[in-house]
Parts: structure tokens; C-alpha cells; sequence
């Protein structure tokens, strides 16, 4: 069975360039997507770091959607514990009537930081009144779903009302953000670029088919594509996750053994767990990779894969991605 690709960018800054340059460069790797024959292009949400250059992936979905034409373009994702979901549905209802059929909203559980910028983000919040995660996005799914059950000067909608209101994603990593998507009637992303445990992978791959009604799982995979595979082992040789949790049931993944000592420093915590996650990044050459992508997608019936690639140097990322979208078995 066939299977598209789209990409996940996150707007890294390499060694001696600017955050502008970044971004420059994100735009350059949109236009060359659609031209590639990728299906979307989602944007992250990264706050207080000088690493990477998007905080903000509803700015970014809008500059990228006005110097593209057909590509889908959406976030990767919003981090909804930061914000109200009114004003999460007013965003994408107004993206999604600037560009009709173009738009996705994709929200995710993580924070996107460590503590210090969360409490910034949550200054002034009531978290009492905002409930957990799953309360947050049912909220955001009524704001997203017109009423016409009320008289027009006594209803609250996320105006404006678009007539192709953006496709809904939930990302997570776990049978219980599969069982929420499908109960939204959500399409779900499971995100083995951050957890590749194959066995977390799979029961909540299989919980989401169960419950959402024929809907399939997309898959966010970490791919470098190269010329040969010693070039693509030395380029994933630093590659590392690592999941924090605390004892008062708080966790988060991050990308290096300093992030997560930072974590703790700046939470507080004084009893928690440091575990390194399985690494699942999918390296090789354009041929080699597909041959992993193939394998997947024949296990678990996926239709399509999110493609990050983990690499901050501008040149060597977009040559991955343009030797596998040389290689790509389906571009529709």
C-alpha cells in the first residue's frame, strides 16, 4: 500500500548563523516541499531556547501559506496548556479562511520548554478553571465547531467561520492520547521521533484503529537520508532523548542529558527519574530508508509519515530531504 510523506520542521539555527537566516531557510524548505511533492508542512513550538527559531508556529503557518500554492501547512503542534482555546480556534478559523483547504491544527500535550518558560506562558492563567489536557481539548473542538443551535446576538464563536475549517490532529506518544483523538473523532500522530518504544507504538496504534471509527494513525518518524550510511551514522551518533518524571506524576521528554538536568533545576523537583528513551531515528541512505519506511508501514497499515529531520545544518537537512523525496514512492 502506497503512503505519503510530509515534513516537520522546527527551524533550527546551526553554528554561527542567525535566527533569521533560520527562518529563511524554513521558507526555502516549504517551497522546495511542494515542489518535491510533500503533502504538509508542519511547524514546531519551541519556547526559550536559542537552538531553534519558532516559538510561534501560527506566525510561521501564515507566512509560509503565502508563498506556497498547494501545500498543506499547519503546526507541529500548538502546546494548548499555554493558551486560551477560544483563542487557538480564532487562529486557525482565521488561517483556514485565508487559505481554504490548506490549513491543519495540530496540538500537543508537551510544553514545548522547561519550567521557566511555562511559568512565563502561564503568568496570569487559572489552571483550576482551565481542567487537564483532555478538558482543554474538548473545549477547543466545541470553539471549532460551529453552533447554530442559539439566536446569533447570544451565541460565542471562534469567528471567522470557515468554510474549510482546518483538518484536527492530536500528537502524543500513548495509548491515552490515542483513545482521546479517537473520542474527538480526531486524527491522531503518534511521535516515535520522540518515544520509539515499538511497544508503546503499537498498543496505542492499535487503540486509536479500535475506537476511531476507520480513521488511521499518522506516524512522526526522525529520518537522515545520506549518501552513504557512515555519513548518516556519524550525523545520528548525538541523537538522544530522555524522559524526566517527577514524583507529583509530572513528565516531559527532552532532547539531551543537560536539558533534563535543567529541568530539574528549574522545577524544583527533588524525587524524580532521568530514563533514556529508545532511540528511533531512521538513517541510511534514501533507499535504506524507505526500505524502514516500507516495513512500517506494512506492521502497522500507515498512510502517511511526518518526516523530521534532526540535523542543524541547513545544507545537509535539505540534501536529506531532497535525496528521499528523490526516492519517494508516492507524492500524491
Amino acid at each position: 500500500m502506497a503512503y505519503r510523506l510530509s515534513l516537520l520542521d522546527k527551524s533550527p539555527v546551526a553554528d554561527g548563523e542567525s535566527p533569521s537566516q533560520a527562518l529563511a531557510r524554513t521558507l526555502e524548505l516549504a517551497k522546495r516541499a511542494e515542489e518535491w511533492g510533500f503533502h504538509r508542512f508542519w511547524l514546531a513550538e519551541h519556547h526559550n531556547t536559542s537552538a531553534l527559531a519558532s516559538p510561534a508556529p501560527e506566525v510561521l503557518i501564515a507566512w509560509i501559506l503565502a508563498h506556497t500554492q498547494r501545500l498543506r501547512v499547519g503546526s507541529g503542534g500548538v502546546m494548548l496548556q499555554h493558551y486560551s482555546p477560544y483563542k487557538v480556534a480564532e487562529n486557525f478559523n482565521l488561517l483556514a479562511s485565508l487559505a481554504p483547504g490548506r490549513v491543519d491544527l495540530g496540538v500537543g500535550k508537551a510544553p514545548g520548554g522547561l519550567p521557566l518558560s511555562t511559568r512565563a506562558l502561564q503568568q496570569g492563567l487559572h489552571q483550576s478553571e482551565k481542567g487537564d489536557f483532555a478538558a482543554q481539548l474538548e473545549q477547543l473542538d466545541r470553539w471549532l465547531r460551529p453552533d447554530n443551535s442559539a439566536p446569533e446576538q447570544d451565541k460565542l464563536q471562534a469567528t471567522p467561520l470557515p468554510s474549510h475549517p482546518a483538518q484536527r490532529f492530536l500528537l502524543g506518544a500513548s495509548e491515552n492520547s490515542a483513545r482521546l483523538a479517537a473520542s474527538l473523532g480526531w486524527q491522531f500522530v503518534f511521535a516515535a521521533h520522540i518515544n520509539g518504544d515499538i511497544d508503546e507504538l503499537a498498543r496505542s496504534l492499535e487503540t486509536y484503529h479500535r475506537h476511531s471509527d476507520g480513521k488511521r494513525a499518522l506516524l512522526a518518524v526522525q529520518v537522515i537520508a545520506t549518501d552513504s550510511a557512515a555519513e548518516a551514522e556519524r550525523l545520528a551518533s548525538d541523537l538522544q532523548h530522555y524522559r524526566v518524571q517527577t514524583a507529583d506524576g509530572q513528565s516531559v521528554t527532552v532532547g539531551s542529558l543537560e536539558q533534563a538536568n535543567a529541568y530539574i533545576r528549574q522545577s524544583g523537583a527533588e524525587d524524580y527519574r532521568i530514563e533514556p528513551r529508545v532511540s528511533s531515528v531512521i538513517k541510511g541512505s534514501a533507499t535504506e530508508v524507505h526500505q524502514q519506511l516500507d516495513a512500517l508501514q506494512r506492521r502497522f497499515n500507515i498512510d502517511e509519515f511526518i518526516i523530521d529531520t534532526p540535523i542543524s545544518d541547513g545544507k545537509s537537512r535539505i540534501k536529506s530531504l531532497e535525496l528521499l523525496a528523490g526516492h519517494q514512492l508516492v507524492t500524491a
